[in-house]
């Protein structure tokens, strides 16, 4: 039997819903109750109201109609052109009737309505800021989309505001200034939206910005407090409520003593990845990114808090407790990557446990109790010779020192590359297959550290990196991993990265894209691929389904070539130096013989 899903639609900061035509009662007008109006929205797979679906970040969804049978019968829908010509990553959301993406740079937003049979524009919305950002972005100026709660839609701008907009009409209710971009500051994260708070984070690693997360009022934009991620205690948010289960994360002030002389103050951990939020813990989970400069040896100690997971309460921003993965990064693992929340099996007792499943840029998938920060297992989900492995008791990886970086000493064949095993492309966990289906890359590289000097608004960077295939001369693979056994269960290898996020669906089919434009239907079990569609321009966006008006299920994905792995297309560098683009160059240089720009929402469904 098919799965029948209610229809909803926002009017007045309401949401209505509609089974069969019969009106039920409104949820949750007050912005303070924005938490349970998500909630109770998420079970509603017919619309998709976070970017990862559901607080837990599953990106998954329960509708069938499109199935294993059926998927090889997929057509275009309808299209849209969003106007740019730039890397989009983002996530389309599908409140009632209307659907709301955001852009990259200049990061405009669109309502569109599904209702219409032409799908017209219900409003746009441009914002107004300088270019000056664009080269302030490091590794292109992609935006991951847009958030909802309360009747409004929140967004980043790549100039580092966060801006709140009317659902309905697209009037702007509120802009505030997070950080600067003189000062190497910008945002190209999807906020997150606990009760009262919008939470949103910052970019900017490669240009000595000292990492932070930040929480505005729903209403007004006002900031209600700020978290760094280096610093004293006071200024990190670690309390009296702090604790974890390892020696090497004990005392005070560790985000000072773990650095020479004051790094800490331009020390990156930045934090421009997907947040995570457990309601009945009250605690919002996200990763930091790497410490400044990525030459390891201006910069002696852990380099706490960078390379971090953190567990917060939202309305305080309190640190419960942190775990960091990566001491010392010498390789760029940023940990900013997405933590998914599951319950597992415990001991086999038949109870569960509460866990965090995060696909690491270094390699290893840790499944981490959520409750306390304490890893419960960490395997290497790609080719990884940094480290042998990581101690549970001590929560730290066993180096391989000859892979360790250096400054002016060109450390070769380090696997994986700087980009990852898997960096922002967000994962989807099936609780029909209990699998995870998780795009990586399958990369390599050469790291020479050198000298730096910190200049305002400029790289500091100091390193020179190469990055290559890795073994088999294949650039990434799509995976279907078993978090219980800590094993990969099927692949499909691409000639490119995986560099598109993934979707799984009560159908047990998987779509994902690849970076020279297929988007596939992928059987959730075995792998077997069961229909693709050639887009106009490289997938590095994340699909979501939705039921739309008639009833029928759709698919939706943007394409869009760009992103870090895809910059040499979308920014039209030079292929002659492979170290150019932070060694993007190396390994993508010939993508534009199979791919070029474009701007594109694609939708799908059964004829």
């Amino acid at each position: 039997m098919k799965t029948r899903f209610l229809r909803g639609f926002a009017v007045g900061g309401q949401t209505i819903l509609l089974v069969a035509g019969l009106l039920l009662l409104p949820l949750f007008s007050q912005s303070g109750q924005a938490s349970q109006e998500l909630l109770d929205m998420q079970q509603n797979h017919g619309q998709w109201v976070t970017s990862g679906r559901d607080y837990a970040l599953t990106r998954y969804s329960s509708l069938d109609q499109i199935s294993t049978q059926n998927a090889k019968d997929l057509k275009v829908a309808w299209t849209f052109s969003t106007g740019v010509l730039r890397g989009h990553e983002g996530t389309p959301l599908v409140i009632g009737d209307t659907m709301y993406i955001v852009t990259p740079f200049p990061n405009i937003v669109y309502a569109i309505d599904l209702a219409d049979p032409g799908h017209a524009i219900k409003w746009k919305y441009a914002p107004v800021q300088s270019e000056d950002a664009i080269p302030i972005a490091c590794c292109d100026v992609v935006n991951r989309g847009a958030a909802y709660a309360a009747g409004k839609i929140f967004f980043n701008q790549l100039d580092a505001h966060t801006v709140a907009l009317d659902a309905e009409t697209g009037k702007e209710l509120w802009k505030v200034k997070q950080g600067d971009i003189k000062q190497g500051q910008t945002i190209t994260m999807v906020p997150l939206v606990v009760r009262d708070k919008v939470i949103t984070g910052i970019s900017g690693g490669e240009f000595g910005v000292r990492g932070f997360v930040t929480a505005n009022h729903v209403d007004t934009g006002e900031q209600v407090w700020r978290a760094y991620s280096t610093g004293p205690d006071s200024e990190v948010l670690i309390g009296e409520d702090f604790s974890s289960p390892y020696d090497s994360h004990q005392g005070k002030d560790l985000g000072i003593s773990t650095w020479k002389g004051e790094e800490w103050k331009r020390g990156g951990g930045t934090t421009w990845g997907w947040y995570s939020y457990d309601p009945e813990l009250d605690l919002f989970y996200y990763g930091t990114g790497n410490p400044g400069a990525w030459n390891p040896d201006q910069r002696p100690g852990d380099n706490k808090w960078s390379m971090t997971l953190f567990a917060r309460n939202p309305d305080t921003g309190q640190a419960k407790w942190a775990y960091q993965m990566t001491p010392h990064d010498a390789w760029d693992y940023d940990g900013i990557n997405e933590s998914v929340l599951i319950d597992l099996p415990a001991n086999g007792d038949g109870k569960t446990q509460k866990v965090l499943v995060h696909f690491d840029r270094n390699g290893f998938a840790y499944k981490v109790d959520r409750t306390s920060g304490k890893v419960l297992a960490a395997d290497k989900f790609g080719e990884v010779n940094w480290a042998k492995e990581i101690n549970l008791e001590t929560g730290l990886p066993v180096e391989n020192p000859d892979k360790r970086t250096k400054e002016g000493v060109n450390t070769e064949g380090i696997c994986p590359g700087a980009m990852g095993t898997k960096d922002q492309q967000p994962v989807s966990y099936s609780p029909r297959t209990k699998l995870f289906y998780v795009p990586t890359n399958h990369l390599c590289m050469d790291y020479e550290g050198t000298k730096v000097r910190y200049i305002a608004g400029v790289p500091y960077v100091g390193a020179i990196v190469k990055m290559f295939p890795g073994p088999g001369g294949h650039r990434g693979e799509f995976i279907a991993w078993d978090p219980v056994a800590g094993e990969k269960k099927w692949g499909i290898k691409e000639k490119w990265s995986a560099w598109s996020g993934a979707l799984s669906t009560g159908g047990d089919v998987v779509f994902y894209g690849t970076m020279d434009g297929w988007f596939k239907a992928i059987h959730a079990s075995t792998g077997e691929e069961l229909w693709k569609f050639k887009a106009g321009s490289g997938i590095i966006g994340a699909p979501m389904t939705y039921l739309g008006p008639d009833g029928k299920q759709y698919v939706a994905i943007m394409s869009g070539i760009g992103g870090w792995s895809g910059l040499v297309v979308a920014a039209d560098l030079s292929t002659d130096d492979p170290t150019a683009a932070l060694g993007a160059v190396g390994a993508f240089g010939d993508l534009g013989k199979d791919t070029n720009k474009g701007g594109m929402l694609y939708v799908f469904a059964l004829e």
